[in-house]
Protein backbone atom coordinates (compact mmCIF):
# COMPACT_ATOMS: atom_id res chain seq x y z
CA UNK A 1 0.00 0.00 0.00
CA UNK A 2 1.32 3.64 -0.95
CA UNK A 3 2.25 6.02 2.05
CA UNK A 4 -0.26 8.47 2.07
CA UNK A 5 1.11 12.30 1.50
CA UNK A 6 0.34 14.50 4.33
CA UNK A 7 -0.43 18.32 2.92
CA UNK A 8 -0.41 21.06 4.29
CA UNK A 9 -2.80 24.19 3.29
CA UNK A 10 -2.96 27.83 3.78
CA UNK A 11 -5.29 30.47 2.72
CA UNK A 12 -4.12 34.37 2.67
CA UNK A 13 -5.19 37.34 1.22
CA UNK A 14 -4.23 38.94 -1.81
CA UNK A 15 -4.89 41.82 -3.71
CA UNK A 16 -7.45 40.31 -6.14
CA UNK A 17 -8.60 37.81 -3.51
CA UNK A 18 -8.21 34.93 -0.93
CA UNK A 19 -5.27 32.65 -2.14
CA UNK A 20 -5.04 29.30 -1.38
CA UNK A 21 -1.84 26.89 -1.41
CA UNK A 22 -1.17 23.30 -0.16
CA UNK A 23 2.35 22.35 0.77
CA UNK A 24 3.82 18.78 1.96
CA UNK A 25 5.79 18.68 4.58
CA UNK A 26 9.20 18.95 2.57
CA UNK A 27 8.02 22.52 1.87
CA UNK A 28 7.53 21.79 -1.65
CA UNK A 29 4.44 23.52 -3.46
CA UNK A 30 1.67 20.90 -4.33
CA UNK A 31 -1.09 23.26 -5.40
CA UNK A 32 -2.47 26.76 -5.66
CA UNK A 33 -5.50 27.99 -6.16
CA UNK A 34 -8.12 31.16 -5.47
CA UNK A 35 -10.55 30.39 -2.16
CA UNK A 36 -13.53 31.61 -4.51
CA UNK A 37 -12.75 28.41 -7.34
CA UNK A 38 -12.16 26.05 -4.13
CA UNK A 39 -14.20 23.46 -5.44
CA UNK A 40 -11.50 22.49 -7.64
CA UNK A 41 -8.58 22.04 -5.08
CA UNK A 42 -10.35 18.53 -3.96
CA UNK A 43 -10.78 17.87 -7.64
CA UNK A 44 -7.02 18.69 -8.67
CA UNK A 45 -5.65 16.97 -5.72
CA UNK A 46 -7.75 13.77 -6.33
CA UNK A 47 -6.79 13.44 -9.89
CA UNK A 48 -2.67 14.12 -8.75
CA UNK A 49 -2.57 12.12 -5.96
CA UNK A 50 -5.67 9.63 -5.73
CA UNK A 51 -8.89 9.52 -3.57
CA UNK A 52 -7.22 8.10 -0.86
CA UNK A 53 -3.99 9.06 -1.45
CA UNK A 54 -3.55 12.50 0.49
CA UNK A 55 -4.77 14.15 3.51
CA UNK A 56 -4.79 17.74 4.00
CA UNK A 57 -4.59 19.65 7.01
CA UNK A 58 -4.54 23.64 7.71
CA UNK A 59 -1.71 25.23 8.21
CA UNK A 60 0.19 28.35 8.72
CA UNK A 61 2.93 29.52 6.43
CA UNK A 62 3.77 25.98 5.38
CA UNK A 63 7.31 25.79 4.18
CA UNK A 64 7.54 29.51 4.60
CA UNK A 65 5.53 29.68 1.21
CA UNK A 66 2.64 32.30 2.18
CA UNK A 67 5.27 34.82 2.92
CA UNK A 68 7.12 34.03 -0.37
CA UNK A 69 3.37 34.34 -2.34
CA UNK A 70 2.98 37.49 -0.08
CA UNK A 71 6.30 38.49 -1.01
CA UNK A 72 5.44 38.16 -4.69
CA UNK A 73 2.18 40.73 -4.08
CA UNK A 74 4.26 42.84 -2.28
CA UNK A 75 6.26 43.35 -5.25
CA UNK A 76 9.37 40.72 -5.05
CA UNK A 77 8.94 39.05 -8.03
CA UNK A 78 11.64 37.11 -7.90
CA UNK A 79 10.38 35.60 -4.38
CA UNK A 80 8.99 33.01 -7.15
CA UNK A 81 11.52 32.03 -9.07
CA UNK A 82 13.18 29.32 -6.21
CA UNK A 83 9.82 28.00 -5.21
CA UNK A 84 10.02 24.39 -5.31
CA UNK A 85 7.05 22.47 -7.13
CA UNK A 86 5.78 19.04 -7.74
CA UNK A 87 2.61 17.12 -8.34
CA UNK A 88 1.69 14.07 -10.82
CA UNK A 89 0.50 15.64 -14.55
CA UNK A 90 1.60 14.08 -17.85
CA UNK A 91 5.10 14.16 -18.91
CA UNK A 92 4.11 16.84 -21.63
CA UNK A 93 1.80 18.79 -19.18
CA UNK A 94 5.42 18.75 -16.90
CA UNK A 95 7.01 19.94 -20.06
CA UNK A 96 4.67 22.75 -20.67
CA UNK A 97 4.64 24.15 -16.72
CA UNK A 98 8.34 23.69 -17.20
CA UNK A 99 8.69 26.21 -20.21
CA UNK A 100 6.07 28.72 -18.65
CA UNK A 101 8.66 29.33 -15.77
CA UNK A 102 11.00 29.96 -18.31
CA UNK A 103 9.20 33.29 -19.83
CA UNK A 104 10.27 36.17 -18.17
CA UNK A 105 8.76 38.34 -15.65
CA UNK A 106 6.61 41.15 -17.37
CA UNK A 107 6.86 39.54 -20.76
CA UNK A 108 3.96 37.50 -22.15
CA UNK A 109 4.21 34.53 -25.14
CA UNK A 110 1.56 33.15 -27.14
CA UNK A 111 0.44 29.77 -26.94
CA UNK A 112 1.80 29.65 -30.21
CA UNK A 113 5.46 30.52 -29.36
CA UNK A 114 5.23 28.29 -26.05
CA UNK A 115 4.59 25.27 -28.28
CA UNK A 116 7.47 26.53 -30.69
CA UNK A 117 9.04 26.34 -27.72
CA UNK A 118 8.78 22.95 -26.26
CA UNK A 119 9.76 21.86 -29.77
CA UNK A 120 5.75 20.80 -30.62
CA UNK A 121 5.05 23.68 -33.11
CA UNK A 122 1.41 22.07 -33.89
CA UNK A 123 0.59 21.72 -30.47
CA UNK A 124 -1.10 24.63 -29.82
CA UNK A 125 -4.39 23.47 -28.58
CA UNK A 126 -2.71 20.78 -26.27
CA UNK A 127 0.28 23.70 -24.96
CA UNK A 128 -3.42 25.40 -24.00
CA UNK A 129 -5.33 22.76 -22.13
CA UNK A 130 -1.76 21.98 -20.55
CA UNK A 131 -1.47 25.38 -19.60
CA UNK A 132 -4.98 25.33 -18.09
CA UNK A 133 -4.48 22.46 -16.27
CA UNK A 134 -1.49 24.23 -14.10
CA UNK A 135 -2.30 23.49 -10.82
CA UNK A 136 0.55 25.82 -9.65
CA UNK A 137 -1.14 29.06 -11.09
CA UNK A 138 1.10 32.28 -10.43
CA UNK A 139 4.14 30.02 -9.09
CA UNK A 140 3.77 29.33 -12.67
CA UNK A 141 3.26 31.94 -14.42
CA UNK A 142 0.47 30.51 -16.84
CA UNK A 143 -1.07 34.06 -16.76
CA UNK A 144 1.66 34.98 -19.21
CA UNK A 145 0.39 32.89 -21.89
CA UNK A 146 -1.76 34.93 -23.93
CA UNK A 147 -3.48 34.30 -27.59
CA UNK A 148 -2.27 35.24 -31.09
CA UNK A 149 -2.64 38.65 -31.44
CA UNK A 150 -2.29 39.46 -27.67
CA UNK A 151 -5.61 38.50 -26.63
CA UNK A 152 -5.95 37.81 -22.72
CA UNK A 153 -6.99 34.37 -22.94
CA UNK A 154 -8.47 31.82 -20.57
CA UNK A 155 -7.08 31.97 -16.91
CA UNK A 156 -8.87 29.77 -14.10
CA UNK A 157 -8.63 32.65 -11.68
CA UNK A 158 -10.48 34.73 -14.34
CA UNK A 159 -9.67 37.52 -16.77
CA UNK A 160 -9.56 40.23 -14.72
CA UNK A 161 -7.02 39.03 -11.86
CA UNK A 162 -4.52 37.70 -15.45
CA UNK A 163 -4.69 41.58 -15.97
CA UNK A 164 -4.02 42.39 -12.70
CA UNK A 165 -1.00 39.89 -12.32
CA UNK A 166 0.09 41.25 -15.84
CA UNK A 167 -0.01 44.49 -14.66
CA UNK A 168 1.53 43.88 -11.43
CA UNK A 169 4.63 42.29 -12.97
CA UNK A 170 5.13 44.63 -15.60
CA UNK A 171 5.13 47.73 -12.89
CA UNK A 172 7.54 45.28 -10.77
CA UNK A 173 9.46 44.61 -13.44
CA UNK A 174 10.07 48.08 -15.13
CA UNK A 175 10.31 49.65 -12.06
CA UNK A 176 13.62 47.69 -10.92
Amino acid sequence: MPEILRLLKDQFETPIGEMVIVVDHDGILRAVDWADHADRMPHLLRRHYGKNGFTLEAAQNPGGLTQTMKSYFAGELSSMDSVPTQTAGTRFQREVWRSLREIPCGLTISYGELAKRIGRPKAVRAVGLANGSNPFGVVVPCHRAIGSGGSLTGYGGGIERKRWLLNHECKAAHAS
